[in-house]
């Protein structure tokens, strides 16, 4: 049993889903393995936490709304009756490098660049972009506070959705310096502060009328200082308003510093139109610090990736006061986006028929040939022997090749190998099939070998 904030649920209500299917789980992991690739690109490393942490690892660090939203796991053995818990299931990958590097800090290079892929849980209620158990792939970078590595991380994070074929996308930009700055420039007390930018988060989700009214009625803002506050963060000239509302506060020039030089750095590789200033980006995660950023594409509520720069998190954990930035993509987000476009890249090369029983050991010898030579390759397992009905199996199975391998093909040695794609059929010599197989040229495309991920 596990228990969130509101209420108990058993482990398998924790899933966004009811399982994953061959087609489904194939895409995800060629999604992995595609951004995988663009992250040790990068030079960043790998890093597995643990699915669980201590309870009081995690609280604290979300914003008390996101604290509610901690799947809780209640005690074992004698303490089980009194319905209380010590650990929780991770609720993000940043905290869980924080309490690593916090543990094991001098073991790290100095900077640590590592990237982490794996599910992570929320309380959550379930709706389209919105699941209890998601896939998260973070890229961290820690003793750096080098704009570079805040770049770096934006720079990686958007190439890992060009790679996977993402590309109608947005990517907002603030600095949690800068709107501190802003609050304090419209006098709001520090100790509702966080409360404040927990609420200002919502402007995405809620009118600006309803966001102004929650600060007023739960943050306790005054009516005329929420609506204004939320006026200048919603407005068509809200850059201008910000830039003028603090160009005497300290704490929010340096946020603007901070915004334009990641403007400065990353632009050129992200793109102008892409990249943009917007003061009304909040991000309620109490451990922001810094630059802030997301990610929003067309047909997608909410975000499909995030971060941003958390300098005080590893020391609050108990270790180093290290500067640390990063950023997440969610996977089951991104799939949503991509659709049912990879169906091509996930046939078999080459499906094996199965016309007589006398043949099948030399058919187990094909296909281990076809499979050393990097061919995904399969034999029809059921009981028809009926020609027809193994071509539509192989068919169904998106094979690029089907072999045939009756009486007369056994006799003359060779075998008869049909384009799943033309019907057309060649015969090629048993002894020769794979090197055939592989030279085989269809409207000037190769025999496509799949990635390791695939196999």
């Amino acid at each position: 049993m596990i228990r969130s904030s509101r209420g108990v649920t058993t482990v398998r209500a924790t899933l966004g889903h009811q399982g994953l299917l061959a087609s489904a789980l194939r895409t995800r992991e060629h999604v992995f393995a595609q951004i995988r690739g663009v992250f040790e690109g990068y030079g960043f490393e790998p890093l597995q936490t643990l699915a669980f942490e201590r309870l009081e690892t995690l609280t604290g660090k979300y914003g008390d709304e996101g604290d509610k939203l901690i799947f809780k796991i209640l005690r074992r053995g004698e303490h089980e009756a009194t319905g209380e818990a010590d650990l929780a299931l991770r609720y993000d990958m940043t905290v869980p490098l924080a309490r690593v590097v916090a543990a094991y800090g001098s073991q790290l290079p100095t900077p640590y660049k590592r990237y982490a892929m794996g599910p992570v849980w929320r309380a959550d209620c379930p709706g389209r972009g919105r699941f209890r158990e998601f896939a998260q792939c973070d890229v961290d970078v820690v003793g750096s506070a080098s704009p570079l590595a805040d770049a770096e991380v934006v720079c990686a994070l958007t190439d890992a959705l060009d790679e996977v074929g993402v590309r109608d996308y947005r990517v907002p930009v603030n600095s949690r310096r800068a709107l501190s700055g802003l609050l304090e420039v419209y006098g709001v007390p520090v100790e509702l502060g966080g409360g404040v930018l927990v609420t200002l988060d919502k402007l995405d989700k809620l009118s600006p009328d309803k966001v102004a009214a929650k600060l007023a009625d739960a943050r306790s803002l005054a009516p005329d200082i929420a609506e204004a506050l939320v006026g200048d963060l919603t407005a068509a000239d809200a850059v201008e308003r910000m830039q003028t509302a603090l160009k005497d506060s300290e704490a929010g020039s340096a946020g603007l510093d901070e915004i334009n030089r990641l403007l400065e750095l990353a632009s050129p590789r992200i793109g102008e139109d892409r990249l943009v200033f917007t003061p009304g980006l909040v991000r309620g995660l109490d451990y922001y610090t810094g630059v802030i950023f997301e990610v929003v594409a067309e047909g997608m509520p909410g975000s499909i990736a995030s971060g941003g720069r958390y300098d005080g998190l590893i020391s609050f954990l108990g270790g180093p006061d290290v500067p640390a930035c990063g950023g997440s993509l969610g996977v089951e987000r991104i799939i949503g986006l991509l659709g049912d476009g990879g169906g091509d890249a996930h046939r078999i090369d080459v499906a094996v028929t199965m016309i007589a029983e006398d043949t099948a050991s030399e058919l187990m010898g094909f296909a281990a040939q076809l499979r050393d030579a990097g061919l995904r390759t399969e034999i029809y397992l059921a009981a028809s022997r009926k020609l027809a009905k193994q071509l539509k199996w192989a068919a169904d199975r998106k094979a690029r090749f089907a072999l045939i391998y009756g009486a007369s093909d056994k006799e003359a040695r060779v075998i008869t190998v049909r384009d799943m794609d033309s019907g057309e059929q060649t015969r090629a010599p048993a002894s020769e099939l794979a090197a055939h197989l592989a030279g085989v040229r269809t409207s000037g495309v190769a025999v496509r070998r799949l990635p390791p991920s695939a196999q």
